[in-house]
């Protein structure tokens, strides 16, 4: 692990699995908490992660974030495979879990929390011992369960978790897919939490907030890989609303934000200061 004597607080703490991804290019690196936590930093705050992978794992691209890095024989490792009826996923590995005890005092606290499991490695009772301004919840990695060939499917949140991390989340951002398109959960849970935003791919998304549901739509951009937009959603929605404390503008300029995102390959959709700054201008009709 990092020596932790050296860490300093952050502005944005990010906790979950890195992935592992084995794609045609390679193995590459993915997961939450690596798009999430570059996109904060890219949005000018201090950033910190705590993960677990295995050694070797490819974190090249997160050089300068400071990483709480639990030892794990293997890395989480997923792939994506294509086919007629869509994208078909198998985990072939899972990183140890990420305890309590693993994320360091000094930051415990920070400003903004978020709380990225992909691969069940977090417990939800996470949610209720951490007191940053806000937390901050992309549930997906409590949504998903894999069969003993590593076919991952959606799955129905355990009902007394969901109703802990609820309870105590800022704000909760999933998309469609986590919910396997069950816009009646959806409903249930958008009032058993504060702030509750659905991303729905290039449909953009809807934000649930004080009994009221307002979609926004995203730019049309020239889709190359989709791959991240809605970890640099979650990111850019957890730290406009830190900033301003209102949800819809944090959900107007993190479906702009998402969308450009979707023109570049992987990491490399990761926002660019011109394309934050296009995104903080608010466009009058």
């Amino acid at each position: 692990m990092l020596e932790l004597v050296s860490l300093q607080p952050v502005d944005y703490l990010a906790i979950g699995h890195i992935a592992a991804d084995i794609t045609p290019a390679g193995v590459l690196l993915g997961g939450t908490v690596s798009y999430s936590a570059l996109t904060a930093r890219a949005l000018g705050l201090r950033v910190g992660i705590v993960t677990a992978s295995g050694e070797g794992a490819p974190l090249s691209a997160l050089n300068g974030i400071p990483i709480v890095n639990v030892p794990s024989e293997y890395s989480t490792t997923f792939e994506n495979i294509k086919t007629e009826n869509g994208r078909r996923q198998i985990l072939h590995h899972q990183a140890s879990p990420i305890l309590l005890d693993h994320i360091p005092q000094v930051w415990r606290s920070a400003p903004i929390i978020h709380l990225a499991p992909i691969a069940s490695e977090l417990d939800s009772s996470l949610a209720e011992k951490l007191s940053g301004s806000l937390l901050g919840i992309t549930p997906q990695g409590w949504m998903r369960v894999w069969d003993e060939n590593g076919q991952v499917s959606a799955s129905a949140w355990d009902a007394n978790a969901s109703d802990q991390s609820l309870r105590h989340a800022g704000a909760v951002v999933m998309s469609v897919e986590d919910i396997n398109r069950d816009l009646e959960l959806v409903e249930e849970m958008a009032h058993q939490t504060r702030i509750l935003c659905l991303t729905e791919g290039e449909a953009g998304a809807v934000l649930y907030w004080n009994g009221d549901r307002r979609r926004f739509r995203p730019s049309k951009m020239d889709e190359v890989d989709a791959t991240g937009a809605g970890d640099i959603f979650a990111a850019a929605f957890f730290v406009r609303l830190y900033h301003t404390r209102d949800p819809w503008e944090a959900a107007r300029f993190a479906t702009q934000l998402a969308a450009r995102s979707v023109t570049r390959i992987g990491l490399n959709g990761i926002p660019t200061s011109q394309e934050i700054e296009e995104c903080l201008v608010e466009v009058l009709s």
